[in-house]
């Protein structure tokens, strides 16, 4: 094998052997004068061999010379094949590929030029040139021709151009005029039969530069750039995706470490790889201990659970609701709503699976306290606690119908110890109640043996509020005629008595900042209980304006009506007109 030593020896042998030639030739010369005087010639072959063998010389020297060039430019190829191969940065790669094309090709000019097929674009993204040649400043845009490039991108094949003024190929090329054009050599760098760009040389100087030797090395080096290129291009896809996906899973890290809701996920084979600080605060689990570790080991309390569950989930793929008390340590029993829902990747196989957790804790127990309180209060008051707040402690007037109920009365339970009479009394509130609570009424208080309830408040909108008030009063009476029978008595008259008045009312709160409570009054709540305290037992008594009421909207309840005269109530100047009511 040849080598740069090897060479130089043979060069320098061959350089003496053309000097010692070229000696004997001069010698000869002047032997052959001298010769010629003595009247001797020498034989005319002698020279003509030595002539002969000078040409040789010279041929050995120049194809040396070449196989050196062509030696040195693969030896360069080598080292630049392996310096760019050994690159991923796809800027470095460029600039190496672009440097040792200029020194191999000896161009005035060089560039590497990438090639889009989506938007058949060219970017130029590396250039080399001698600003003195060209006559351009460094970092202008480059004089480029677009007709070479277009050609080369759409055949894949490579381009030698001589002179570029004289070529058939670039007939019509405005660009070649332009840019006065004489030596071109463009190879396409083609990646998977794809032309992803090309190399392109030239000389706007001399004309054929640029030899067969040049296209040959220029076209193998292209074949190694392209990969090199390539190998680049897709590592910095994957490096931008890999930016993508690390600032998708910070921002995914900063949405579960924000929400509220405990958030844990597993992989395929069941160990931890999510878990937020919510269901670390909920479970009162170390994040760290949990990661990685399987789940059932990680958090035996609540997989314990939820077993089922889980099964379920990952035999039919399809999400599971779960609310349940699980005891957790350092906290005891937690009520947990819990959704657990499968994970797929891309081509739709089971991952694992996500589980989303809210603790339900304080607010079961604000729905018990609630409910506690519903039985002291009306249930209205407590789901518009926030209505009422906002009234003002004077009240505002409106039209309501307001309804006393006697359930029974104190002289009819003389004989009966105190428990009892509570016992008893408690029956028939229940009763009383049930009926006004289903009419839609709002019982205002419980005082004694009676009842205040209250139609059409702000709390109740009710147009048809008489109409209900009545409703109420007749399902009541039922209800007491239903009580006797099972308890096998027949009360006569009947224990209740029932009245009731339609009229404006001013409601509201009264009270203080610490102690208030919601309530009508004025003179229609006075009448209502001047009816109801004038009612036979047994009876439901209303006024002429709940007549009217009634008369004037559509029925909601089928209904008759008796006239029972008049009640002079203390304070009005006119008597009131007063109606027994009764099922149609």
């Amino acid at each position: 094998m040849a080598t740069p030593q090897s060479d130089m020896r043979i060069m320098a042998e061959l350089q003496r052997g053309q000097a010692l030639l070229t000696q004997t030739l001069h010698t000869l010369n002047v032997q052959r004068d001298a010769l010629r005087v003595r009247g001797v010639a020498l034989p005319s072959t002698v020279v003509g061999h030595l002539n002969a063998l000078q040409d040789e010389f010279e041929r050995l020297e120049t194809l040396i010379v070449e196989e050196q060039t062509e030696l040195g430019q693969l030896r360069a190829l080598a080292q630049m094949s392996a310096a760019i191969t050994t690159s991923l940065d796809i800027d470095t790669v460029l600039k190496e590929a672009m440097d040792i094309i200029i020194t191999l090709t000896k161009a005035e000019r060089g560039y590497i030029v990438l090639y889009d097929a989506a938007s058949q674009s060219f970017e130029v993204r590396i250039q080399r040139e001698d600003a003195l040649l060209s006559g351009a400043a460094r970092g202008a845009s480059p004089s480029i021709s677009t007709t070479i490039l277009q050609e080369v991108i759409s055949t894949g094949q490579p381009l030698l151009v001589d002179n570029a003024y004289k070529d058939e190929r670039l007939a019509g090329g405005a660009s070649i005029a332009n840019f006065a054009l004489r030596s071109v050599l463009c190879v396409p760098l083609t990646y998977r039969d794809q032309v992803i760009g090309v190399v392109y040389v030239d000389n706007r100087m001399q004309a054929g530069v640029f030899t067969q030797r040049e296209l040959t090395m220029l076209t193998a080096f292209s074949s190694t750039a392209a990969v090199a290129i390539a190998n680049a291009m897709y590592y910095a896809e994957i490096q931008a995706l890999l930016n993508d996906i690390l600032q998708v899973k910070e921002l995914m890290s900063s949405i579960f470490a924000s929400i509220s809701s405990g958030v844990i996920a597993t992989d395929a084979h069941n160990h931890v790889t999510t878990f937020n600080r919510a269901a670390a605060d909920m479970l009162h689990v170390d994040e760290a201990r949990v990661l990685q570790q399987p789940l059932t080991n990680a958090l035996p309390h609540l997989t314990t659970a939820i077993q089922d569950d889980l099964a379920a989930v990952r035999q039919t793929g399809q999400p599971v609701q779960h609310e349940g008390l699980i005891d957790v340590p350092g906290r005891g029993e937690v009520v947990i709503s819990l959704s657990i829902n499968p994970l797929y990747d891309s081509v739709g196989q089971p991952q694992g699976v996500a589980l989303v957790l809210d603790d339900l804790t304080e607010e079961r127990e604000r729905e018990a306290q609630l409910s506690t309180i519903k039985t002291y209060l009306p249930p209205e008051m407590v789901d518009n606690i926030q209505a009422i707040s906002s009234l003002a402690l004077g009240g505002e007037s409106r039209e309501v119908t307001c309804m006393f109920v006697e359930v029974r009365g104190l002289h009819t339970l003389k004989d009966s110890h105190p428990r009892e009479v509570l016992a008893l009394l408690n029956e028939y509130f229940a009763l009383a109640t049930e009926a006004i609570n289903g009419a839609g009424g709002i019982i205002d208080k419980y005082m004694g043996t009676e009842i205040m309830a209250l139609f059409n408040t702000q709390l109740n909108p009710q147009p048809d509020h008489a109409a209900r008030a009545v409703k109420a009063a007749l399902t009541m009476r039922e209800r007491f005629v239903a009580w006797y029978r099972d308890h096998q008595i027949d009360p006569q008259p009947h224990y209740y008595r029932i009245g009731m008045h339609t009229g404006v009312a001013t409601l509201g709160n009264v009270g203080n900042i610490l102690r208030r409570d919601f309530t009508a009054i004025g003179d229609t709540i006075n009448l209502a209980k001047r009816v109801e305290e004038n009612t036979p037992y047994g009876a439901i008594l209303l006024t002429a304006a709940t007549h009217a009421q009634i008369q004037a909207a559509p029925q909601s309840v089928s209904v008759r009506f008796e006239p029972r005269g008049s009640l002079k109530a203390k304070g009005r100047a006119e008597a009131t007109p007063i109606y027994e009511v009764y099922r149609a």
